[in-house]
């Protein structure tokens, strides 16, 4: 077992071909993230920041065009034979599960798949077994009340969970969660959530939970990654950096949010097209502060000068913003 993170993603790179001649949409554009053992990890954005591109090249489904990927300290090797073994100690668990299950396979045939594909199991026991416990964990109980049942007839939740163990019946050490409640009622959403967390506990299972919702990432985190267009701005241990934002970004996402204490904070325009990113801070065209005049002092290196890649790993607080590291504009 490595002492380091248990994966761990440096200087990542991953750009999509332009549409007629345009240039390559940098999808992620640089970044170092890591996740610890039995660590929870929230990744969140708007949509189009390149999240769920980051999310899938962490699972090896796209290749970075730049950077590393590591498992347990070993780069990840992109032949099939290697990736095959990565995705059996890695899954993920989608955020649509109706879409996630095939409406013609029973629950036990959808959890029993993964298991046949890696050939885990030789004997049917065995295979039954495992298809149990999965359930089981994943808060199907009795699991064999379920096996013959089929998607339709399950609800959200069960439908979930059915999904979360499938990823369960590998023995996975690490989870990517995409949008993991996005789609449930707000009644079953803090049952998922709760499933995750005594996963956690129970299993010591890492996890990265990908999604837009900053409330979720406060429920559920250890840690929390802000993206915008492409790279990590803000990161830290999850009640520090949502209690005490330093990004003008984080602080516009949190004041949406229903218990919010401050006036909401409305974005001017849309977010950039990552094909033209902007010069300088990439987020500068939107920023609030800059526009009121606070950031004065520092509003030229906002329009011109790029701020490094951050690091977004361990118990450290990072921010990649002129004025928060300038000290104005808080």
């Amino acid at each position: 077992m490595t002492s380091g993170p248990l994966l761990a993603a440096s200087g990542v790179h991953v750009t999509f071909p332009g549409r007629r001649g345009a240039p390559p949409a940098r999808a992620v554009d640089g970044v170092d993230l890591e996740i610890g053992a039995g660590e929870i990890v929230a990744l969140v954005g708007e949509s189009g920041c390149g999240k769920t591109t980051l999310a899938r090249t962490l699972l090896g489904l796209v290749r970075p065009g730049a950077g590393e990927v590591s498992f347990a300290g070993e780069p990840l090797a992109y032949t099939s034979r290697a990736l095959k073994a990565y995705r059996r100690r890695a899954q993920l668990v989608l955020q649509d599960p109706s879409g996630s299950l095939n409406p013609r396979h029973t629950v036990y045939e959808a959890v029993a798949e993964g298991l046949r594909i890696h050939r885990a199991h030789r004997s049917g026991a065995e295979e039954r077994a495992a298809v149990a416990e999965a359930l089981a964990r994943a808060g199907l109980r009795p699991p064999e009340r379920f096996f013959l049942r089929y998607p339709h007839e399950l609800s959200g939740g069960q439908r979930q969970r059915v999904v979360i163990a499938g990823a369960l019946v590998l023995e996975p050490e690490l989870i990517v969660a995409d949008e993991p409640v996005a789609s449930l009622d707000a009644s079953v959403r803090g049952e998922i959530l709760a499933l995750l967390l005594r996963l956690r506990d129970e299993l010591g299972l890492s996890a990265l939970v990908v999604t837009h919702d900053l409330g979720l990432a406060w429920n559920i985190a250890d840690r929390v990654a802000v993206m915008y267009l492409g790279r990590v701005v803000e990161t830290g241990p999850v009640e520090s950096v949502l209690t005490a934002p330093r990004h003008p970004y984080t602080r516009a996402l949190l004041s949406v949010l229903p218990e919010s204490e401050t006036p909401p904070v409305v974005l001017a325009g849309e977010p950039p097209d990552p094909a033209r990113i902007p010069s300088g801070c990439r987020f500068h065209a939107r920023c609030h502060v800059l526009a009121s005049g606070e950031a004065a002092p520092v509003a030229d290196r906002c329009r011109t000068e790029p701020l490094p890649v951050l690091r977004a790993g361990g118990g450290e607080r990072g921010v990649a913003c002129h004025g928060a590291v300038a000290g104005v504009g808080g």
